[in-house]
């Protein structure tokens, strides 16, 4: 699956794009002035417990966090 259709896949899941993330990262401190606080775990596992994503598709939010773009 190329990174596209995951971030699609979320999108159509959680109804949150890659910016509403950022946004929700930052109100949580994982981000700072664009920059992450914390390890991958910590994400991860957010999103995991939060919005039911599978691994995959946490790294996806994760590397676009990171400054990966469609």
């Amino acid at each position: 699956m190329s990174f596209q259709a995951y971030i699609e896949n979320i999108q159509k899941k959680t109804g949150k794009s890659p910016d509403d993330f950022k946004k929700l990262a930052e109100e949580k401190g994982f981000l700072l002035n664009g920059e992450l606080t914390v390890k991958a775990t910590q994400i991860t596992d957010w999103l995991k417990e939060e919005f039911e994503l599978g691994h995959g598709h946490a790294m996806a939010i994760y590397a676009s966090l990171k400054g990966k773009t469609v």
